[in-house]
């Protein structure tokens, strides 16, 4: 029963009627849409004589299959009791359109007959020169009769129209609901394929009441797909489908799909939609940050190249809007690229290691790089930290100094590069030496046992010395202090020397960093973060990295020329240093945090295993905890079973490509309804044909992704 003549009067009744049949009108095409008198059903195919909360069966006639260009697997189709060219009472429980999606093909009742029919015609037609299904071999009936066809669709949802929620209008709207809320099993519902204009409408649909996106502003993808078989007089190729950029904003967002089916395509595409928003009429400025393996964003490379047209690289893109500015794309890189243009300019990603700033930030790079070196002496090194001492603690402050000091002679045998500003002094800030006087005696009294303490005493009693003396020197005193001499000198430090304060003269931190002088491959896998280190610099890139994206910029950090562990400690830092930040900002209860969006190529270089449980991962805690902080992340890699289950789980929006095995496609038939796309999935090798589900869309759709060009 509808409730229209209850509660308007008779010029709103009619107002709700025509505001009614122009929405509906616009997914049900009518004779008076289509202008054809043989087209009286415009885009009818068939009839609903099945249906269920989750599945329709639909009866289909060869000849309106053909009219409207064929029914694809996969394809969208409506069903409905509405005839657009009545009086429609939109509150009436009929007054609804379901949207369906063709499956597969579903057995008539009398599918055993037909098809023994078929068999018998097609006997009769083996060797002659005409199909089995000509005049002269089938009439016209029997024709007629087996030219029906059941099919069976999945039930997406349902189109229904109500009153706009807005306070300051009557107007109404056209919503969907992702399920069915009833059906009659007696009632019939017409089947329409629908057009373009229609499919459009369908592929687009968004929430009226959606209030939570920071702007609408929506960008073109690509078109309508549903086959890999994609013949143009199906009339979907021309249909356009939109994302909404703000959709990817504080959310994850993943692209799946083997090797050259267009995934870099695909994130260059979303990264200019979400770049370009800064060009709106209420701009948003959104920092993008891309962790880039492969160099393809960073730089001009063949597969970026289209017919007649230079190479182009995503580093470019302000080139693309008349109001684009240079400054707002920064690229980072470990290494120069040979192709640099003259006057491009690269930031390095160095950091001096030896600078007071800079000594925690430099040894957390360092104990990154060593993560999976399960040595118990280099995981003792990794828990050393330099937190200056309160400077009226005097032993605190010699103490600390002294770790300083051994720790740069550390680096600089493992090939870190002095800072010239920074020479190595062997007497602390007070003005006392940093080692005990009858410590040195004793290693001198202790030569006959080995030559090297007394060199060790030596150089250590100096007021000038190398790095590379003191680097000895030290190597010397670490196996000076496994002596018996050390352990009587540690006995009268701690209890009966002047003024005894019950400590030992070595901490546990200097203890473990000596140690890593005792072992040459402690220095050598130190040694492998060389690259990051500069003597000419004081500045820490990763706190200058997020001051760019602050600002709204692009960074592209080009990690083409690193080594895969050091790629690794770099990205990791970096995204500490996002993730701290963003957190600090939101505890200080600061109104605007800025948003930034990641991307994550190759993700599985980066995000650890979907076997990897571990929770205190920088990048699962991203995916995690990131919403609140405003932080999205776009994550790119061959196979889902890759990521860890924690990450996927937060994955809001989905774009899938091609997948070439069952262990991955079962994987994805647990999000969404992509389980109706699995075997086309598995099938289907065209590049840039994806199956997108985005936040706003509220279903799967099938999309030929367009080409990606600055």
């Amino acid at each position: 029963m509808g409730q229209l003549d209850k509660f308007l009067s008779d010029d709103q009744q009619n107002a709700a009627i025509a505001e009614a049949k122009e929405l509906f009108g616009q997914l049900i095409q009518n004779e008076q849409q289509v202008g054809q008198e043989d087209q009286e059903k415009g885009q009818y195919v068939g009839e609903v004589y099945s249906i269920s909360y989750e599945s329709a069966l639909v009866l289909i006639h060869d000849h309106y299959r053909k009219k409207v260009g064929g029914i694809p697997s996969l394809s969208f189709l409506i069903a409905t009791r509405i005839d657009p060219r009545s009086s429609i009472d939109y509150t009436k429980e009929d007054s609804s359109i379901i949207l369906l999606r063709v499956m597969d093909a579903a057995p008539l009742p009398n599918a055993f007959e037909a098809e023994r029919v078929r068999v018998e015609t097609a006997q009769k037609a083996s060797g002659e020169d005409m199909h089995w299904d000509s005049q002269e071999l089938m009439d016209s009936h029997t024709h007629n009769l087996l030219s029906f066809a059941g099919v069976k669709c999945r039930v997406i949802g349902t189109f229904f129209l109500d009153k706009s929620s807005s306070e300051d209008s009557d107007s109404l709207v056209l919503r969907f609901g992702s399920d069915l809320s009833n059906y009659y099993p007696n009632e019939g519902l017409k089947v329409y394929k629908p057009n373009d204009k229609a499919l459009s409408l369908i592929v687009n649909y968004r929430d009226p009441d959606r209030k939570d996106l920071k702007t609408n502003k929506s960008v073109v993808i690509g078109n309508i797909r549903y086959a890999s078989t994609n013949r143009s007089f199906q009339g979907v190729s021309n249909v356009e489908v939109k994302i909404l950029p703000a959709d990817l904003l504080s959310q994850k967002t993943a692209l799946f799909g083997m090797t050259r089916t267009g995934k870099s395509n695909t994130t260059k595409i979303i990264l200019q939609s979400v770049f370009n928003l800064r060009f709106e009429d209420y701009p948003l400025r959104v920092g993008q940050i891309v962790f880039d393996p492969n160099g393809e964003y960073a730089n001009e490379n063949i597969q970026d190249a289209s017919q007649n047209k230079n190479p182009s690289a995503i580093k470019n893109i302000w080139q693309s809007h008349p109001q684009g500015k240079k400054e707002d794309v920064v690229v980072y890189g470990i290494l120069p690229h040979p192709n640099d243009p003259e006057g491009f300019e690269r930031k390095l990603m160095l950091l001096n290691f030896f600078e007071d700033d800079n000594l925690q930030i430099g040894k957390e790079i360092i104990d990154l790089s060593l993560a999976s070196d399960g040595s118990k002496y280099i995981q003792n090194f990794r828990q050393i930290r330099f937190e200056k001492p309160d400077t009226s603690d005097k032993s605190a402050t010699v103490r600390y100094e002294r770790r300083v000091l051994v720790y740069r002679a550390l680096i600089a045998k493992a090939g870190f590069t002095p800072s010239v500003t920074i020479a190595p002094k062997i007497n602390s800030s007070l003005g006392s030496s940093l080692f005990n006087s009858r410590l040195l005696e004793i290693m001198e009294e202790s030569g006959d046992e080995n030559p090297n303490y007394i060199s060790a005493a030596s150089t250590l009693k100096k007021t000038k010395v190398t790095w590379k003396e003191l680097a000895n020197a030290f190597e010397y005193l670490r196996d000076f202090m496994t002596t018996k001499s050390y352990k009587e000198f540690e006995t009268w430090y701690i209890t009966e020397r002047p003024k005894a304060s019950g400590d030992s003269w070595a901490d546990e931190d200097l203890k473990k960093t000596l140690e890593m002088f005792a072992y040459p491959n402690g220095t050598r896998q130190i040694g492998k973060v060389c690259n990051q280190h500069t003597n000419s610099t004081n500045v820490d890139y990763a706190s200058e990295i997020y001051e760019h994206l602050r600002d709204g910029k692009l960074v592209i950090i080009d990690q083409s020329s690193g080594d895969p562990e050091i790629n690794q400690s770099s990205a990791d830092r970096i995204m500490w240093q996002i993730f701290s930040s963003q957190q600090n900002i939101f505890r200080e209860g600061a109104m605007n945090i800025p948003d930034i969006l990641i991307y994550a190529e190759e993700a599985h270089n980066l995000l650890p295993a979907g076997s990897d449980m571990d929770l205190k991962n920088i990048w699962v805690r991203t995916a995690k905890e990131g919403a609140k902080y405003n932080i999205g992340m776009v994550y790119t890699t061959q196979e889902v079973s890759s990521i860890q289950k924690n990450i996927l789980k937060n994955t809001a929006n989905w774009l899938i490509g091609h997948l070439n095995n069952t262990d991955e496609t079962r994987e994805l038939k647990k999000y969404y309804d992509f389980e109706d796309f699995e075997s086309s999935i598995r099938r289907a090798q065209d590049k840039g044909f994806l199956r997108v589900k985005t936040l706003s869309n509220l279903f799967v759709v099938p999309v030929q992704v367009k080409k990606f060009e600055v």
